[in-house]
């Protein structure tokens, strides 16, 4: 689908969140670094408790926090977490050196500090923070970035704590480790200037770029993640949480809009068809004797197990929840997501998507006649569960329902690998931010400024330096590398391979076979940073040829181990060559002996490569080809 940004009013903002590489958390003293696997740790349990703001207000993210009773179990590893991290302890002076290396980034940014830091605290109510809210302070304002199609302003840049990080979850409680917590985080919040998923990309790469010159953030995964703000005319903003990748920005933004667009047709298909939102039921009815002796073994073995199956009629809704919204989701998906996080539910089955799951031609007939529905024009949802979690699914649902006839609702959502978004939860109310009475503001003093000029954050001509004089990576591919969103994981490898592989076979496999695959439809996303550091590392050891590292990413894209690729692609032996090597010169000999030796050589090279399939190296097979071809004809 052709969509024109620019008709549509694009508005994109990002908010680029880094954690830098200090030596200590923001507000205590323990260290700014994850607790290794094998480190003790003790359980802390609490609850989540609801109250009313000052004026008399109940925030809508908290009350979706709430209404989803879970218990939340915190991590506590040893030497990695305090009384401060539990909240039972109050914070600290915030840490000097993150302030610093925070005010070196805002100027490469072109942002003027704050004369004097305030902390804040900004309400966050999943879990992730022991005190319910995040300590976050403004550290300057009024940067921006270059970019082709324009200046793009920066907001506010904040220097703010991390929350912990969840390693498990289930319906009724929620698993948080608090060793992140706590650790520097850099916040840098864009104007809505952006107008087009690939501005998002360039824009985001800028800023990164930036951060990661300056020497002193962290790197990895998980160190570094985007959120997007992203409205069109008519629609609303959206708020998209958790976008880790890069490369995976524009298609965030453009399944985004083309979500939105989906959902004001929608909207509009309503109208069209005179329906209101008082025409979603509020009830919902039990139809787990209609459906008892069906052929679905979901809904056979929840009965057995005492689960009931509860249907909500859609009278006129025939056709609406099987409508795509974007790539490989439609509005039912989005009804499911809010029954899931609502209702802790498996999620929906609705009629559009029926006859399936077991669920007969018959089955569907006895439903419709048993709820009184057309199928002509009616529709209806199905929730298999006990009464409470359906109940609060269901209404979720209803409610979602009725929404679709404003439009697109005002909500945040969570990136998905495949660069769609899920619901996650509502927008947060407006006065979600008050100052923080535990910790003193902080004047910034010449002393501050001037160790933040210490810092020198190089410019891109300098890093195109570096590559073409230090790493000796030709200029045009350097040139390519300093404007591509893979810099930061050719420098990743570098830095980790330095000794195993050089810098000019690692910039050839990002910027030539990585991207030629890509063009050939090979889905190189799916290789991860730790199996290009195998097939490199490898490579440097002589275990793999350079010429096989295109297969071998190929093959890994496909879905085959480390160790098939090693079996696969392992380097001949000299004498496997040879023998290779006799075997095609003697079943070219007539064609040999008539073309002479020099028209002969590549004749002879090509039919060696296509056996040998990158599992040696071209110079020596060259050789190898030239020598056996001299012997052949002189015979």
């Amino acid at each position: 689908m052709e969509i024109d940004y620019g008709k549509l009013r694009l508005k994109v903002g990002l908010e680029v969140h880094q954690q830098l590489d200090s030596e200590f958390k923001l507000f205590c003293n323990c260290p700014a670094k994850l607790a290794p696997e094998d480190v003790r740790y003790r359980e802390v349990v609490r609850n989540l408790w609801l109250s009313k703001s000052e004026l008399g207000e109940i925030d809508p993210a908290a009350l979706y926090e709430i209404a989803r009773g879970r218990k939340i179990v915190y991590r506590v590893p040893e030497g990695h977490v305090c009384l401060v991290e539990l909240d039972e302890e109050p914070p600290h002076d915030i840490n000097r050196e993150a302030l610093v290396v925070s005010l070196s980034i805002a100027r490469a940014l072109n942002a003027r500090p704050v004369d004097e830091v305030y902390v804040m605290r900004k309400i966050v109510v999943d879990g992730s923070n022991t005190a319910g809210f995040q300590r976050t302070a403004i550290v300057a304002l009024g940067g921006y970035v270059e970019d082709e199609d324009g200046r793009v302003g920066i907001q506010t840049i904040a220097l703010e704590e991390d929350a912990a990080r969840k390693v498990a979850e289930e319906s009724d409680y929620v698993v948080y480790n608090l060793d992140r917590l706590g650790i520097p985080l850099i916040e840098v919040s864009t104007a809505p200037d952006i107008k087009t998923p690939e501005q998002a990309l360039r824009v985001a790469y800028r800023i990164g770029l930036i951060m990661r010159l300056s020497g002193r953030v962290k790197r990895g995964i998980g160190t570094i993640r985007q959120d997007l703000n992203i409205s069109i005319e008519n629609g609303e903003r959206i708020e998209i949480k958790g976008v880790d990748k890069l490369e995976l920005i524009p298609k965030v933004v453009a399944y985004e809009v083309l979500r939105q667009l989906s959902l004001l047709g929608i909207r509009e298909e309503l109208c069209a068809r005179g329906l209101k939102p008082d025409d979603v039921p509020e009830f919902f009815t039990d139809v787990s004797e209609v459906l008892k002796d069906c052929g679905s073994r979901l809904i056979r073995s929840s009965l057995d197990r005492g689960m009931r199956v509860y249907a909500l009629p859609l009278p006129g809704f025939r056709g609406i929840l099987g409508r795509d919204v974007c790539p490989g989701r439609r509005f039912g998906t989005e009804l499911s997501d809010y029954a899931k996080a609502w209702g802790g539910v498996g999620g929906i089955i609705h009629s559009d998507e029926l006859p399936a799951y077991g669920i007969s031609e018959k089955d569907l007939e006895s439903l419709y006649r048993y709820m009184g529905l057309g199928r002509d024009r009616d529709a209806f949802i199905l929730v298999v569960s006990d009464y409470e979690r359906a109940e609060r699914a269901l209404k979720a649902v209803i409610q979602r329902l009725k929404q679709a006839f404003v439009g697109v609702p005002k909500e945040t959502r969570a990136a998905n690998p495949d660069g769609t978004t899920r619901y996650l939860r509502p927008q947060p109310g407006a006065a979600r931010m008050y100052p923080e009475t535990d910790i003193r503001p902080l004047k910034i003093d010449e002393s501050i400024l001037k160790d933040a000029e210490k810092i020198a954050v190089p410019k891109p001509e300098d890093v195109l330096r570096i590559l073409v004089e230090e790493h000796r990576v030709s200029r045009e591919l350097a040139s390519q590398l300093v404007r591509d969103p893979s810099l930061h994981l050719y420098l990743d490898l570098v830095e980790e391979l330095k000794s195993v592989v050089s810098p000019q076979v690692i910039a050839s496999t990002l910027m030539v076979h990585m991207k030629s695959l890509r063009r050939d439809g090979i889905d190189v996303d799916r290789v991860s940073y730790s199996d290009l550091v195998k097939i490199l590392s490898a490579v440097g050891r002589g275990e793999i040829a350079k010429e096989a590292i295109p297969e071998a990413i190929k093959a890994i894209a496909s879905g085959s181990s480390f160790e098939d690729v090693l079996r696969s692609y392992r380097v001949l032996r000299v004498e496997e060559l040879e023998k290779i090597v006799d075997d095609v010169l003697k079943s070219s000999a007539d064609l040999i002996k008539s073309r002479g030796f020099e028209k002969s050589v590549s004749l002879v090279m090509g039919r060696v490569m296509s056996v040998v399939r990158g599992r040696a190296d071209g110079a020596l097979v060259n050789t190898l080809v030239r020598r056996k071809l001299q012997e052949f004809l002189a015979r």
